[in-house]
């Protein structure tokens, strides 16, 4: 069969994470993936990019499973990521809107993917035949010492003598009734003090920064090697974070923010699921944009992030705003994952730009989690 083909050369290659949004033409494949290889469910395609790119930081070897309309999805996070910082990643794309498709809205981008993909110099292969099968085992060689992003275009006509069986997740749904209180907390520190406070505790752990202006204020308060300092790819920090923490027993802590949590929230149901013990979200929410002129956030009117947490499934989550209670919660975390929302001021403090190459973020990033 062609889907055990394509799983049983994808483990000859090496590759030991998968990231997956279902399709129903490519279920069969989907079905196999998630019972050979280490497997995260997806709540949207871009960040099982970003779960991609921090576990390959760790050593991992990842690939993806996604409809052609997910690529729409994961452009930018394709470009500001994955080929700025030059990391490997097989994309196995179900491509919709070209063969007996019933549904409309798929035709549009599918009948466009190939140039999709060109545009943005990302090399790809078809699949449409048995014969086809070879260009995986090829590219599976290639991409993962190339450091390229390779896509393996996955016609529908392929699967028509493939026989779906049934699969039972093993997931037994629970429900609970949960009536939090929101607890008002008054910001007193800006988010460069905290991180300045904080700095003592990050040393020695694997941190991953949200992008822009929190980035060069941790540079500025606690520069180490083990720093991955987004250039890009705004929402994403919380999902290269379980990629790591998904590959390394060392401890993983992301500083986030408001404005990219709240443009990937699906990330934090994704790793409650995941369970990563050494993964801490260390959410700074100081209401706004900071890093594009202070607009003001939905954290500033009505959504509090520690009740999102929990909505998502963390079991622990703290909330804290003066030094003392941001030190003492962090001090005391246990096992993760845990979500810790830090109330802060407004307020950008006046440092320079980061003056390392993404290339030498990468390598920095990847020689502290083997050391």
């Amino acid at each position: 069969m062609i889907s055990d083909n394509i799983v049983q050369t994808l483990k000859d290659v090496g590759v030991n994470l998968f990231t997956t949004l279902p399709c129903e033409k490519a279920r069969s494949l989907g079905n196999l993936i998630s019972a050979n290889f280490q497997h995260i469910a997806l709540a949207r395609e871009e960040e099982g990019v970003g779960i991609s790119a921090g576990a390959y930081l760790a050593g991992a070897k990842p690939a993806m499973l996604v409809q052609s309309s997910g690529i729409g999805n994961m452009i930018n996070a394709l470009c500001s990521l994955t080929k700025t910082y030059e990391l490997p990643l097989m994309i196995f794309v179900s491509w919709r809107g070209v063969y007996k498709e019933k549904i409309p809205a798929q035709i549009p981008l599918g009948e466009r993917l190939q140039k999709i993909l060109a545009a943005i110099d990302v090399d790809y292969s078809v699949i449409e035949t048995q014969k086809d099968l070879r260009l995986v085992s090829d590219v599976g060689a290639k991409v993962y010492t190339d450091n390229k992003i390779h896509a393996i275009i996955l016609n529908p006509r392929i699967w028509r003598e493939e026989k779906v069986e049934g699969v039972d997740s093993g997931v037994k749904m629970k429900r609970e009734e949960r009536h939090p209180q929101r607890t008002i907390f008054n910001p007193v520190l800006t988010r460069f003090e905290i991180l300045r406070a904080i700095a003592p505790y990050l040393d020695g752990k694997i941190v991953v920064c949200n992008l822009g202006i929190p980035c060069k204020e941790l540079y500025q308060a606690k520069h180490q090697k083990s720093n991955f300092y987004m250039l890009g790819s705004m929402g994403l920090a919380s999902s290269i974070g379980l990629g790591i923490a998904s590959f390394t027993q060392k401890d993983v802590v992301v500083v986030d923010g408001d404005g990219s949590l709240l443009m990937n929230l699906g990330a934090l149901s994704t790793i409650t699921v995941a369970k990563p013990r050494n993964l801490t979200i260390l959410a700074i929410d100081n209401g706004v944009h900071g890093s594009t002129g202070n607009q003001p956030t939905a954290t500033s009117y009505c959504v509090d992030l520690e009740l999102v947490a929990k909505g998502c499934g963390f079991d622990k989550t703290y909330k804290a705003a003066t030094e003392e209670e941001i030190l003492s919660t962090l001090q005391n975390l246990g096992a993760g994952p845990n979500f810790v929302h830090v109330l802060a001021r407004c307020g950008n403090a006046e440092v320079p730009n980061i003056p390392l190459t993404p290339l030498e973020i990468k390598r920095n990033v990847v020689e502290a989690i083997k050391e």
